[in-house]
């Protein structure tokens, strides 16, 4: 469902947030009513959203690199199906209704300032906060939990669900050893080819600089060896 919005629109899911009213992302309205939690996390904060049986997550786009010190959160507008909350809520929504290990969008939000807009994305929240990053940062992971970090890609793969930013700060390995992918900004579904290798090797990138500065066993050849193998079972 679309509803008008102050210089925009929203789109949201009328099963998750029946009255469509914009304050879902105005982190002030929430933090008065005691229902706000910011966690630092990606560009800026997340911020984790509580009301009676609603745990959400709120986040506010924000420009990654050196583009990032003059436009922040602004994005040139071409049209609402193409802003990145919109196409990201549409593209969340498929992976669901796959059954792919993703959160639930609930509201997404644009809103523009002549050329330029703003864009706002909650979800549901899943069941662990935990990143990669944050779990290696702990202890090692065993054999099955990098194996299971591979078959969680290849059921993404096996869709042809291309994530743009594979990294070890948004995979989220759950207590047993579940795994869940956070942030389809850019994301999108496409034909299977050799974009897949590079996914996996964007994620070996980033897990060898997390890794850099922690004991040598928290990623080593073995580890991708299990999570390359959990790929090729998945």
């Amino acid at each position: 469902m679309v509803a008008p919005v102050a210089g925009g629109a929203m789109l949201y899911d009328a099963s998750r947030c029946s009255q469509p009213d914009e304050r879902v992302f105005d982190r002030d309205a929430w933090r008065t009513r005691g229902g706000l939690e910011e966690a630092a996390g990606g560009r800026g904060t997340v911020a984790f959203l509580r009301d009676g049986q609603h745990r959400w997550v709120l986040r506010h786009y924000r420009r990654g690199g050196l583009v990032a010190r003059v436009l922040d959160d602004t994005y040139l507008y071409t049209g609402a199906v193409r802003t990145r909350s919109f196409r990201e809520f549409r593209l969340l929504r498929t992976l669901c209704d796959w059954d792919l290990p993703v959160p639930r969008p609930v509201a997404a939000r644009y809103q523009r300032r002549g050329l330029l807009y703003r864009a706002d994305l909650v979800t549901e929240e899943l069941p662990t906060r935990r990143t990669l990053a944050q779990s290696l940062a702990v202890a090692p992971l065993d054999a099955s939990a990098w194996h299971a970090v591979g078959a969680c890609i290849a059921s993404l793969h096996a869709r042809g669900v291309h994530h743009a930013d594979l990294n070890a700060h948004n995979l989220l390995v759950g207590e047993d050893a579940t795994v869940y992918v956070l942030d389809f900004d850019r994301g999108r579904v496409r034909p299977r080819g050799a974009w897949e290798t590079a996914v996996f090797e964007r994620l070996q990138r980033s897990l060898v600089k997390v890794c850099a500065t922690l004991p040598p066993d928290r990623f080593d050849r073995q580890a991708w060896a299990e999570l390359r193998a959990g790929a090729e079972a998945g």
